[in-house]
């Protein structure tokens, strides 16, 4: 039985209990962070802990991140984790419990504070060489896509969009422009430069994202930080998503139609290579 989180108690997750009042459960007012973790060390967790201050901040939702490093350690050795090739931990806040008003309480109220760990699957090494396929849908998300809240439904819509296409990935699509994966970063190599959207507030500022452009960086890649029109989509080298369990993760086909030659292209191989040697160093 897993072990979770929640309110300053470790407990079975079949006894987590959540008021019906809570503003998570009746607005969404709550956000939301995952970290990897590579043999029971938290990957890249200041970034993680800084990114969720900042959303926090964002939503004036008052609690201290930094507190739960310890908490997340705890979750992987309970769960039987700490010594697992991939695995996650998922944290929530929300603004808490209170009555059920559109405006935020106007008493203080606790912040309710989840967490549990898991395993994921990472795709072999023959899986990953093959490549995966991704469809187009349009992006009906809110306006501050770089807070990240748990107002999820749109990405939600966009990933069964991807399943009942019988691919892997949903890439969103607003006013011509391919902004990201429905839980991921989106990338292009076009005309030999590693092309990726800047950080502004229609997408998230993704933790793995940072961390491939650092890698770009230390290869000597030319980068090119801006928006990625879909009709450049059929001029497009390679493609690749990356995210906490996505990783780099090589996409071949886009709406049907092949990326480049239809094969795994050099940089993202180089890349995820550079990624795989990181989380094992």
């Amino acid at each position: 039985m897993s072990t979770v989180y929640l309110n300053g108690e470790f407990l079975p997750k079949s006894q987590a209990r959540v008021s019906v009042d809570d503003r998570g459960f009746l607005f969404a007012d709550s956000i939301y962070e995952v970290c990897a973790a590579y043999s029971g060390r938290l990957f890249q967790i200041e970034r993680h802990v800084a990114r969720m201050t900042r959303s926090l901040e964002e939503l004036t939702i008052r609690f201290d991140p930094r507190g739960l490093v310890p908490v997340f350690e705890r979750l992987l050795a309970e769960n039987g984790l700490g010594e697992d090739e991939a695995a996650y931990v998922y944290a929530q806040v929300t603004r808490g419990v209170a009555p059920r008003t559109h405006a935020f309480p106007t008493e203080p109220v606790a912040p309710t504070v989840y967490a549990y760990a898991s395993r994921y699957q990472r795709p072999t090494p023959e899986r990953w060489s093959e490549g995966f396929a991704a469809v187009t849908v349009p992006d009906r998300r809110w306006a501050r896509v770089d807070v990240k809240t748990t107002n999820l439904l749109p990405n939600c819509m966009a990933a069964q969009a991807a399943v009942e296409a019988g691919v892997k990935d949903a890439i969103l699509v607003k006013d011509g422009v391919a902004l990201e994966g429905a839980n991921n970063n989106f990338w292009a190599v076009i005309a030999g430069a590693v092309v990726t959207h800047p950080v502004t507030n229609v997408i998230l500022p993704g933790i793995t994202r940072e961390y491939v452009l650092g890698i770009c960086s230390k290869l000597g890649l030319n980068v090119e930080l801006r928006p990625i029109f879909v009709e450049e989509l059929s001029e497009a080298e390679e493609a690749f998503t990356t995210g906490t369990t996505t990783e780099v993760r090589p996409l071949v086909e886009i709406d049907g139609r092949p990326v480049g030659d239809g094969r795994v292209g050099p940089i993202t191989r180089r890349l995820y290579e550079a990624f795989l040697e990181g989380i094992a160093a």
